[in-house]
């Protein structure tokens, strides 16, 4: 199964985030889906992720990462420079969050907010459950 990363799907810095993974992704490993969604509800039960959980979420098989593990987790899938990025997690995770908390409490204030998901174009479609 491949490794599913489930975001805000009304956010405008999450939804950036979702095309920069598809772009840095070449060999398609990530599929999507946004926490909003049916699917993306049922995942997070599936998990036992925490209700208060605001943060993009990465599952890999059983387990579920969340906040800035998530991100690193994600990097080093990525193709140039941005596996490196993974060596971050020898940072304690209360460390790293911090800075991720930061930007999550302020995105919509920062990058905004859209009235609906995004619609994926057709030549990733695919890599999106519904």
């Amino acid at each position: 199964m491949n490794p599913i990363v489930l975001f805000d799907g009304v956010c405008n810095f999450c939804d950036a985030s979702v095309r920069f993974i598809i772009k840095n992704d070449p060999k398609g490993t990530f599929r999507f889906a946004s926490l909003q969604s049916d699917i993306g509800q049922k995942l997070l039960k599936e998990r036992n992720v925490p209700s208060d959980i605001d943060s993009i979420i990465l599952i890999e098989g059983d387990k579920a990462y969340y906040k800035s593990t998530a991100a690193l987790r994600i990097a080093r899938h990525l193709q140039g420079f941005w596996k490196l990025a993974y060596g971050f997690l020898i940072v304690p995770a209360p460390i790293r969050n911090l800075a991720y908390d930061f930007i999550a409490s302020n995105r919509y204030k920062w990058f905004g907010k859209k009235e609906s998901c995004m619609i994926p174009s057709p030549d990733v479609r695919e890599r999106f459950l519904s």
